[in-house]
């Protein structure tokens, strides 16, 4: 998410940011677009063709540093690592890769999680629907990855610590496509699971995210519903809202729609912790969206049919406006009017300090978890389908 406000945003404008100040390095990766975009296309082109086997073994499973999942046996399950970028020990970040091949051809997709590391529900949910493939019984392959930003998620936090300019937290969902001769190992990291194990493998892409620390989020997906594929998709999962905007540009899923891929996100509830409730949604749309592709057989579960789905094309930020306890008076999901007041906050005399209300009409997608405020943090999020009123701030993630 940008925690840059703009005016007046429209669905083709408005875009995803993080909950947290932008790093320095997004800002200079942002004013050196054309020449990262050289270079990536450049390190995409030279990337070895085919499987690339280290040598190495870790934990009885191979490296990897290149992967063509057409090299793999089929009918089969295939535990990897991929070689990542270098720490500063000169060692490699591995990120986890698991191959269910399946026993006939068929379409291949990417399921990936861990961009941020304080997500937690998008992993098992990735899991969930590994454990739940037989490649004898399946057409085609599914890949993925649960734990790309590695040193993010060692220490359970948002962002990818990087040693470059001092001590500096990237974004690594804002380092998409990647740069293998980049400036931060986070783009270096990303160029490389990009090129080598990401682009190569997939015919469509699911990025699984959930809501960051101190701020939490419905069961949503995000993604474009004028694009036929992604729609169709879509609105394969039983859950009640959709965000129909494009997003940021350097979120992995935009990468990959940007390379002709058509990929979405779904975000599943709160930081930090496992919703198994929210997961089995999740697990459920995802088994469909195989099936839709012919990669597993059986009946459809429930869908977007089975509830009911809000479609927004925008997002409405509350901002705090001062520092103190806040309470909520709508939750996750209700419906809201425009001029309803939505949130109070208290200082520590327990005195009202601010109201707010919203400037739209639409659903809660998001809250503050924290019950502490300070200004400028973001309160609530609404979703809703017509451009903000004049002079209302749009926080895009």
């Amino acid at each position: 998410m940008s925690d840059e406000p703009k005016e007046g945003l429209d669905r083709r404008d408005f875009m995803i940011a993080s909950l947290a100040a932008v790093g320095a390095s997004a800002v200079l990766a942002s004013s050196a677009g054309p020449a990262k975009a050289q270079d990536t296309a450049a390190s995409a082109g030279d990337a070895p063709q085919g499987t690339v086997f280290t040598g190495d073994v870790i934990e009885g499973k191979k490296v990897v540093s290149s992967l063509d999942v057409n090299d793999l046996e089929p009918g089969q399950r295939h535990l990897l690592y991929f070689q990542g970028a270098q720490m500063p020990t000169g060692q490699h970040w591995h990120v986890s890769v698991t191959v269910a091949k399946g026993a006939q051809p068929g379409k291949r997709v990417v399921l990936t999680s861990g961009v941020h590391g304080d997500e937690m529900s998008n992993i098992q949910t990735v899991q969930t629907v590994m454990n739940q493939l037989d490649p004898t019984e399946m057409s085609g392959t599914v890949m993925a990855v649960t734990d790309i930003a590695r040193p993010a998620l060692e220490s359970m936090q948002r962002r990818w610590p990087n040693q470059g300019r001092g001590p500096d937290l990237i974004d690594m969902n804002r380092e998409w496509p990647g740069n293998e001769n980049g400036l931060t190992a986070a783009s270096r990291h990303a160029g490389l699971l990009f090129n080598r194990l990401l682009r190569p493998n997939a015919d469509f892409a699911i990025d699984f995210h959930t809501g960051t620390t101190g701020f939490e989020v419905t069961g949503f997906n995000i993604g474009e519903m004028d694009v036929p594929e992604i729609k169709a998709m879509l609105e394969l999962y039983p859950v009640g809202q959709i965000f129909d905007n494009p997003t940021y540009p350097g979120v992995l899923h935009n990468a990959f729609i940007d390379a002709g891929i058509p990929s979405f996100t779904p975000e599943i509830g709160a930081a930090r912790v496992l919703d198994l409730e929210m997961i089995a949604l999740f697990v459920e749309g995802t088994m469909n969206v195989l099936k839709h592709h012919g990669i597993v057989a059986g009946p459809m579960g429930r869908t977007g049919k089975d509830v009911t789905v809000f479609v927004g094309n925008s997002a409405f930020p509350i901002l705090a406006t001062a520092g103190g306890l806040v309470e909520h008076l709508v939750k996750l999901n209700d419906k809201v009017k425009a001029g309803q007041k939505v949130a109070i906050q208290r200082n520590s005399f327990g005195e009202v300090v601010a109201e707010y209300t919203s400037g739209v009409t639409g659903e809660v997608t998001g809250q503050r978890s924290d019950a502490m405020s300070e200004p400028g943090n973001p309160l609530v999020f609404i979703l809703f389908n017509k451009a903000p009123p004049e002079g209302a701030e749009a926080y895009p993630e």
